[in-house]
């Protein structure tokens, strides 16, 4: 039985982890949205009777380096599809010993190193959602499906770790050694490029957010060890994609029979920030966007 209050799952396919093959009854809607246009089509389908919104955050032929992905139009999109959920796929470097290339990570804090990209949805450019919004991200993943995503895993046999600080950064080129020390020495576990903004924006959006990081590479902090390169984690992603599909096909039944009412409104409710006010001057405030 699939709750009434859950619509649709959003998934966003990341390099090498965005087959459609996944979904059944598969059709493709090309949408536009006030920031443009998104990454591809929205490919939907269902996974075990839930609804799913299938989206390859590169595009399909993999043409949008991360830097130029435009990550309002694909949340806005997801959100406009009624998708209450936002479950992705990121390949990742590994900044520690114990997560090994082909080890999937749930991760659970993220440090920001971009500078390039568009970080609200609220920049008072778009009638469609005015004010400012100051969201809280102490902690930026929901817990609750992350959970579902780590007990899935365990039953799958999948060696997963439970939690993980993603430090993004902004690409397309790898660190320097000098950067992927530095990064290890401030407690970062793994490194990818599409993190942030993605995870702020579901946020702001009131959907629940959780990422499958797949390491593929130990970057290049590791002495005796080749250093990251295209070939290596395309490689490795394919020899090991099948792990996250799997965690996917068996965990979206999953959340799908779930009660969410709770999870979801506090989400909502979190969007309704109102800043400080300078003295009597009427308060700024946010209103949840396509609420």
């Amino acid at each position: 039985l699939i709750c009434t209050f859950l619509s649709k799952i959003g998934i966003i396919g990341g390099t090498g982890l965005d087959d459609p093959d996944i979904l059944e009854g598969r059709t493709e809607k090309y949408v536009d949205t006030p920031y443009g246009k998104p990454s591809d089509a929205l490919i939907l389908g269902k996974i075990k009777n839930v609804d799913c919104v299938l989206l390859a955050r590169h595009g399909r032929h993999h043409t949008i380096m991360p830097s130029n992905v435009n990550y309002r139009a694909n949340i806005w999109a997801l959100k406009e599809e009624n998708c209450s959920h936002v479950l992705v796929t990121t390949a990742c470097g590994s900044l520690r010993e114990e997560i090994q290339p082909g080890d999937l990570v749930i991760i659970d804090q993220f440090i920001d190193r971009t500078t390039k990209r568009h970080c609200t949805l609220y920049e008072g450019l778009h009638s469609a959602v005015a004010g400012v919004c100051h969201i809280p991200m102490a902690e930026p993943f929901c817990t609750k499906t992350r959970e579902v995503l780590i007990e899935t895993a365990k039953k799958l046999g999948l060696q997963c770790h439970s939690k993980g600080t993603m430090i993004t950064i902004e690409g397309p080129r790898f660190s320097s050694r000098a950067e992927s020390l530095m990064f290890r020495s401030w407690g970062a576990d793994v490194i990818n490029m599409t993190t942030v903004p993605e995870v702020v924006l579901a946020k702001e959006a009131g959907m629940s957010y959780a990422s499958i990081a797949m390491a593929t590479d130990y970057d290049c902090w590791k002495e005796h060890e080749a250093a990251v390169s295209v070939d290596q984690v395309l490689r490795t992603l394919k020899m090991n994609a099948d792990k996250a599909t799997s965690l996917l096909l068996t965990a979206i039944p999953q959340i799908g029979s779930m009660e969410w009412t709770d999870t979801l409104h506090t989400l909502r409710v979190s969007t309704h920030m109102r800043p400080m006010s300078t003295g009597d001057s009427a308060h700024i405030h946010t209103h949840n966007f396509l609420e």
